[in-house]
């Protein structure tokens, strides 16, 4: 084994000359920046690269959130639109009952004069609940299909599912009309 003896290492750095001492200076320094290099600054470096990736994400991510944050209002009322389309809390009577006063507001509307308008039961399904409504209803046609687009472009989700059209005597312009309409709802 070899012992390191600083006073032998003394006297061989003493009788080198000056400008083998200041290779030998020389050389221990970049030794030591390269050890100092891989050892303290690298890694240091190294770990601050990822730190600002990390913040670089998260930067992004916050900004995504402050964006729809921002749009939380907006994003609220074009939900509202559609909130008829939900089955709410209301028991099924109550909501026939609401389907039954929009038609007859829709008739009223339509200058439609409605004989007869009853609940046809619901009909269930995984993905939605159908509402059925069986009405009769004796118009001119003009008031007819006035009340049919107004039950078709309704923003309740109503549809006319069948409907059998005829006249109600012989020389009248009077139509009666049978139909049926559903409504949709979403669970």
């Amino acid at each position: 084994m070899v012992k390191f003896n600083l006073q032998q290492l003394d006297a061989t750095i003493s009788h080198l000359s000056k400008r083998e001492r200041l290779g030998l200076n020389l050389a221990v320094f970049f030794v030591a920046l390269i050890l100092l290099d891989r050892g303290i600054i690298n890694p240091i470096a190294s770990k601050m690269r990822s730190l600002n990736k990390e913040i670089q994400e998260e930067m992004a991510d916050i900004k995504k959130d402050m964006r729809l944050v921002a749009q939380k209002d907006n994003i609220r009322l074009e939900a509202g639109k559609y909130d008829s389309y939900v089955v709410s809390s209301k028991s099924e009577e109550e909501e026939i009952t609401f389907v039954l006063k929009e038609i007859e507001g829709l008739a009223n509307k339509s200058s439609v004069y409605l004989i007869d308008m009853k609940p046809g039961g619901l009909k269930k399904t995984a993905s939605a609940k159908k509402y059925f409504i069986n009405l009769n209803l004796e118009a001119q046609m003009e008031q007819l299909t006035e009340f049919m687009y107004g039950v078709e472009s309704s923003s309740r989700f109503l549809i006319i599912e069948k409907y059998q059209i005829e006249p109600k005597s012989k020389d009248s312009s009077v139509a009666k009309c049978s139909m049926t309409i559903s409504k949709i709802m979403l669970p």
